[in-house]
């Protein structure tokens, strides 16, 4: 139960950090907290991570919907299962940011990105990419090094 509990938490908190952006950062842009190095700035991705795949949201919403199934359905397995808590954890990490920016796709017909680390020119992005890849490492790390898998 709190993996779940822990996907709608980080789909609310991803939700309000967007809707805040959109209210705050939309009508200036940038809003540097750390001068050159690390800003929030509004920038709107109408494509998949990087921009690629720009302009193809129908796309981009049915892919994203089939994963989020994915990833909820192998999450459900791995609770009932009673598989390594810590897979469990990186699925619900993977399944809140991506229904964050799911969300995103369907509601603005595009995501929300805002933080923005100018120092190593990287690409804008926002606390469901931070989730998502946060579960990714603790996946590959458990199945590589952990050789954790679901029973």
């Amino acid at each position: 139960m709190v993996f779940y509990l822990l996907v709608i938490g980080i789909v609310i908190l991803d939700r309000l950090s967007k809707i805040l952006a959109v209210k705050y950062l939309a009508p200036i842009g940038s809003y540097p907290l750390i001068k050159d190095i690390f800003h929030l700035t509004f920038a709107k991705n109408d494509g998949a991570a990087f921009s690629i795949l720009s302009n193809k949201q129908l796309f981009l919403i049915i892919v994203t919907a089939i994963v989020i199934c994915f990833v909820l359905g192998l999450l459900y397995k791995s609770v009932s299962t009673g598989a390594s808590p810590w897979f469990s954890l990186s699925l619900a990490l993977i399944a809140g940011g991506a229904i964050g920016n799911w969300i995103d796709r369907i509601v603005y017909n595009y995501v929300v990105d805002y933080f923005e680390f100018r120092f190593i020119n990287f690409a804008i992005f926002n606390v469901a990419d931070v989730f998502i890849v946060c579960g990714t490492i603790l996946m590959c790390y458990l199945v590589i090094f952990k050789n954790v898998e679901l029973k």
